[in-house]
């Protein structure tokens, strides 16, 4: 069973609710701390075996496997999470913009409002990035209005087209 296969049957287990939350509760402070670390290192791209990085970031792999799914679509080169193996070679290298738009999209603000994004993002981006992740929220519904063009693509008025039995 590769890494990521691992990490799924590990976060399918069943546990009690009190087991459930302590697991993801110390997932969640070794994931904080590992982003304090990419995010103070922003410069550097993390490369190496994926066991080694993994216990650079004091992760076993298969936990490291899981934070790499966690990260993957920030990457300008994501992985194939099934092929995560420990002797794979991998480079993380980030798109921080992005990586902040996917923590809003995560919910995670234990993550996105690191004190460490100042050096990375500047404040002024991380709103617009914020604005823009709003936008993205907001369900838009136009409603045609009976002479404006037919939203099939007829070209007649919707009231003559497809409106003609509303």
């Amino acid at each position: 069973m590769s890494l990521f296969g691992e990490w799924k049957a590990l976060v399918e287990k069943e546990r009690s609710q009190k087991e459930a939350e302590a697991f993801w509760k110390a997932y969640f402070e070794k994931e904080k701390i590992c982003y304090e670390q990419l995010l103070e290192n922003h410069t550097e791209v993390v490369s190496g075996k994926l066991g080694e990085v993994a216990q650079k970031f004091d992760m076993d792999p298969v936990t490291f496997a899981g934070f790499v799914d966690g990260i993957n679509t920030s990457l300008v080169h994501p992985y194939e999470l099934d092929d995560l193996k420990e002797d794979l070679d991998i480079k993380l290298e980030i798109d921080f913009e992005k990586l902040f738009y996917n923590m809003l999209d995560a919910k995670a603000d234990w993550l996105y409002t690191l004190p460490q994004w100042d050096g990375v993002v500047s404040e002024e981006r991380r709103n617009e990035i914020t604005k823009e992740f709003k936008r993205s929220q907001i369900a838009v519904s136009k409603k045609v209005g009976r002479n404006e063009p037919c939203t099939c693509g007829s070209g007649k008025k919707y009231k003559k087209c497809c409106g003609v039995n509303a």
